[in-house]
């Protein structure tokens, strides 16, 4: 009984395997390879939009850290989400032009402040060893007192250099495959092209040579 179950099992499959015909399987995989154009174009689109927020909050001083986030997850994260364009695009591609120029007035302002506190010093520790060294001394004894003054008191002598580049330059690459209806409908897409390939190669190709 068991054995002539298992006949008619096979027996059906081969013959429902029959009747599936290649053509069937490419004109399954046209809708396929429309929605994973679709879904593509759609990724890109997201991400021109979210790179478009990071732009904006660059801009008007936002919180450029949020829409850093979600333009790195879309980019991590999805098929054809690539920020360059063309051969001549800049890199890295997200330079944030006003969040650089705040940096630097920043840090020119830092540098400044550092500049009156050591003007400020240099005014006290000359007044100390005015006091503290009479005039008849050796001028080159008061020298050496507002030298000693100025080592106690902790001179800042910081100096402007360049920002770094990590804090106003990004670059996010894009995976060659996701997991998302892009990537998915696309194996789905070249499943469906190799099966029919494949029964297309075997019923004709194949065939003809078994039947010499």
């Amino acid at each position: 009984m068991d054995d002539q179950w298992s006949h008619q099992k096979m027996t059906f499959v081969k013959q429902a395997g029959s009747h599936v015909k290649p053509w069937m399987l490419a004109a399954a995989a046209v809708p396929s390879a429309l929605t994973c154009v679709l879904a593509l174009r759609a990724n890109n689109l997201k991400m021109v939009e979210l790179r478009q927020a990071v732009y904006d909050a660059d801009k008007n001083n936002g919180d450029i850290e949020k829409a850093l986030y979600a333009l790195r997850q879309q980019v991590y994260g999805h098929m054809n989400t690539s920020l360059t364009s063309g051969p001549n695009a800049v890199h890295p591609p997200i330079q944030l032009k006003y969040t650089y120029e705040r940096l630097v007035q920043a840090q020119g302002a830092a540098v400044a402040g550092n500049d009156s506190e050591n003007s400020a010093t240099y005014t006290e520790a000359q007044q100390y060893c005015e006091s503290a060294v009479p005039n008849g001394v050796s001028g080159s004894f008061r020298l050496t007192c507002i030298q000693d003054y100025i080592k106690q008191h902790g001179l800042k002598t910081s100096q402007a250099q360049a920002v770094p580049k990590n804090l106003y330059q990004f670059d996010f690459v894009s995976p060659t495959w996701s997991p998302d209806l892009a990537g998915w409908t696309l194996v789905l897409t070249v499943a469906l092209v190799l099966s029919a390939a494949g029964l297309w190669l075997k019923r004709h190709v194949l065939s003809h040579l078994f039947n010499r």
